[in-house]
């Protein structure tokens, strides 16, 4: 497995937790797995550079740093519509112009659009301040209703957590869905969320113990092959379809069927990378049914095909 080159890029004061995310995501030391990434961190002006945290870092490099970088993150910025200075602008589309996928999380979507990265393009940010980054850059897309956006090339990510959810994403695009659970896993994580997903901004109220869906999860992925209509998920919860959908719309942003999805695709792409079954073999056993409705998820969901699919990331 070749290194893959992640650089942060950092501001002045910068929030900790969005640097966090990708520091945890790409610098990971993993037991059980090669090295994916090679994790480093520039500054806009090297030296010492103060945190919302109330401490101080050192970063010894500067914006050349984004020559060598194979992804270039920028993990929020405060205040978002702070300018940017020209120097660190010009080295994020040179980085990007030489190939390089350049990655917002949070606030990070302000710089991207001050370079330039966003325009003409859909894009996400906190949902606290999707307004203030439509109105001071109208040629954005805005969506304020997403997890993360990923254009290959360019990446935007929602609020802090939200950013975790886009790095392992792109974990998955470069390395596959194993490895990504394995840096999901040393990270004390449950199974990713989709990007389509919406951002958890202000819910009713909190779920009371016996609302939970954990259970539920737990039951349902255990049993992908099986038959898993949303009439079978309300019974085994005890509620009715309806009440049962608006809980998953609560509590995780999606609809029962998206979710059940998203893990069959997740649970084929492991069988994919891992085994050599048969694709007709795989589909069965994550409850796609055919091989020819899987390729038309994998097309439609993924882009490419179990085949192509398992080419690039097949264990076996």
């Amino acid at each position: 497995m070749s290194l893959h080159r992640v650089v942060a890029l950092v501001s002045p004061p910068q929030p900790s937790f969005e640097l966090a995310c990708a520091a945890e995501v790409f610098g990971a030391d993993l037991p059980d797995a090669p090295a994916g990434y090679e994790f480093s961190v520039c500054a806009e002006r090297p030296g010492p550079l103060p945190t919302t945290a109330g401490f101080t870092m050192l970063a010894e490099a500067g914006p050349e740093a984004l020559r060598e970088a194979d992804t270039v993150v920028v993990p929020g910025r405060r205040p978002p519509g702070a300018p940017v200075p020209p120097a660190v602008t010009g080295a994020l589309r040179a980085a990007h112009r030489r190939g390089a996928r350049i990655v917002a999380i949070c606030t990070g979507a302000f710089v991207l659009a001050q370079a330039g990265l966003l325009d003409g393009r859909r894009a996400t940010t906190h949902w606290r301040r999707t307004a203030q980054l439509a109105a001071a850059f109208p040629e954005v897309r805005v969506d304020p209703d997403v997890l993360y956006v990923d254009h290959g090339d360019v990446a935007t990510s929602a609020g802090s957590g939200a950013g975790i959810d886009l790095c392992l994403h792109l974990v998955r695009s470069d390395h596959g869905a194993a490895y990504a659970a394995r840096v999901a896993r040393n990270m004390v994580l449950p199974p990713h969320r989709e990007g389509s997903q919406l951002q958890y901004a202000a819910p009713p109220a909190p779920a009371r113990a016996d609302e939970s869906l954990a259970p539920l999860l737990e039951w349902a992925e255990a049993r992908l092959g099986a038959p898993l209509t949303l009439a079978r998920l309300a019974e085994r919860a005890g509620v009715s379809g309806r009440t049962l959908s608006r809980r998953f719309t609560e509590q995780l942003g999606t609809s029962p069927g998206q979710w059940l999805l998203a893990r069959r695709l997740e649970a084929a792409r492991i069988l994919l990378e891992q085994t050599d079954l048969p694709v007709e073999t795989v589909a069965a056993r994550v409850g796609l049914a055919s091989a020819v409705n899987l390729r038309r998820r994998f097309r439609t969901h993924l882009g490419t095909t179990p085949g192509a699919y398992r080419r690039l990331f097949g264990e076996t």
